[in-house]
């Protein structure tokens, strides 16, 4: 059994430094920071749209060839306090464990870039317990294509009639449905969307719900 997590809103808490990096590149421009609250609007939908939202919060349009410079500039931001503030959701680290234990195969299916991801993984020690990290730039098209997801799976040796999806938006319940592969949604994560209204197969508050969740619908 292969099982696909989402990074960003899944598996890790990436918005504080998420935000924090957005802040930091407006106060560099003159704008004003995003409330925190902001963040499930805004992330999981790319530092380019990040940057367009804050800017319009301003009034202020994103044009290029600033657009390219201030994206830049948010990498660079971003890279160097990659987890100062980010970390694996409560239940993360066991369910881990859990489905090792049960010989699953691991893999992470983000839309983020693939560089970034190890970045976040590799601070906080978890780059090891997945075979393959596929972001958007690996696969063929990005989430929500099921592609993405199909791809992420061959890649770790899986077969996708006992596979899963575990995510948090519209973009990965979309990918898993496009593959045909159950997906489990939490809760918890970056959505606009109602968790509850995304279409997952199955829908948990805590990811120590995710085993028995993804369990039961590979029954």
């Amino acid at each position: 059994m292969v099982v696909a997590f989402d990074l960003d809103g899944t598996l890790v808490d990436t918005a504080p430094d998420l935000m924090g990096t957005l802040n930091t590149v407006l106060g560099e421009e003159g704008l004003p920071p995003l409330a925190y609250e902001m963040a499930p609007l805004l992330v999981g939908r790319g530092a380019k749209v990040m940057l367009e939202r804050g800017f319009a919060a301003d009034g202020r349009p994103l044009q290029e060839p600033e657009a390219s410079r201030l994206f830049a500039r948010y990498i660079e931001v971003y890279l160097g306090r990659i987890a100062d503030h980010s970390r694996p959701y409560p239940g993360v680290l066991p369910a881990l464990d859990q489905f090792e234990a049960e010989g699953a195969i691991l893999a992470v299916c983000t839309n983020k870039r693939t560089d970034l991801s190890l970045a976040v993984l590799d601070a906080l020690d978890l780059t090891r317990r997945f075979k393959v990290i596929v972001g958007a730039d690996l696969a063929p098209r990005p989430k929500p294509d099921a592609s993405h997801l199909l791809h992420t799976i061959e890649l770790a040796g899986g077969d996708p009639r006992r596979a899963i999806m575990v995510g948090d938006s519209i973009n990965d319940v979309l990918a898993a449905k496009n593959a045909e592969v159950p997906v489990v949604v939490v809760s918890y994560g970056y959505t606009d969307v109602p968790a509850k209204d995304l279409g997952g197969d199955a829908l948990v508050d805590r990811f120590d719900e995710v085993y028995a969740a993804a369990a039961g619908l590979l029954r």
